[in-house]
């Protein structure tokens, strides 16, 4: 197991892993805690009381986060006729249809973060999908990004939309702002995203939902926070 720098031990030893933290103190420990020299981005790490193998146990949602998530995110919108321009003046980044299709299979373009398409391009991105799926880039209705309203999905995207998703060990992993953003609207923002996951509980779901939640600046230690006072 690597050895952790000297800036990440003194950070890790103003925090007692034993202590169940509320949001605002957590919040505070994570900028206090925060030493890069850039920005770092704060994330959400929340076990469920669920079992990903089961279908009806599955989580996955989206929210738009009341301050965003202080990243600007790049958007390929794949349509044609009334909707490719209708995504152009939304400000999509890159729009297009079948002429993207080499250029993303043979010259390995991956300059955006995010792609919506409309219903009628699918059987065109799904040419594209062992490229696409492991890159975690493939459209999805669950997450907004089939639709025919790309307008309202791009304007969704770019103030802030966020997807969680739970993954192979019953945790979602979601970003939820930068240190800069300060103690009052990262908290803003932690309350929605757990509201949110709170309300896409599976009815399928017993015991705790809730198991542990934890944040964490990009290069510094997870802060505890107790489930119990999460509603």
């Amino acid at each position: 197991m690597p050895k952790k720098g000297k800036k990440y031990r003194n950070a890790a030893e103003q925090i007692n892993k034993d202590v169940l933290h509320d949001i605002h103190e957590a919040v505070e420990l994570v900028a206090k805690t925060s030493f890069a020299k850039f920005d770092e981005t704060v994330e959400v790490h929340v076990k469920l009381g669920v079992d990903s193998r089961h279908a009806d146990q599955q989580v996955r949602s989206t929210i738009v986060l009341p301050h965003g998530t202080g990243k600007t995110q790049r958007i390929l919108v794949f349509a044609k006729g009334d909707k490719a321009k209708e995504a152009e003046e939304a400000g999509a980044d890159f729009v297009g249809a079948e002429e993207l299709i080499p250029r993303i299979q043979n010259e390995n373009w991956f300059e955006y973060d995010i792609i919506v398409a409309t219903p009628d391009m699918m059987g065109v991105v799904g040419r594209l999908g062992k490229v696409l799926g492991p890159k975690g880039l493939m459209p999805n209705p669950k997450a907004g990004t089939v639709t025919n309203d790309v307008a309202k999905a791009i304007t969704e995207i770019k103030a802030g939309k966020v997807e969680f998703r739970l993954d192979k060990t019953n945790i979602i992993h979601v970003p939820m702002g930068k240190v800069s953003f300060g103690v009052e609207k990262l908290e803003e923002n932690f309350n929605a995203l757990l509201g949110a996951i709170v309300k896409a509980k599976p009815s399928a779901a017993k015991g705790q939902y809730l198991r542990s939640v934890t944040i964490a600046s990009t290069m510094g230690p997870g802060i505890k926070i107790n489930p119990a006072k999460i509603s």
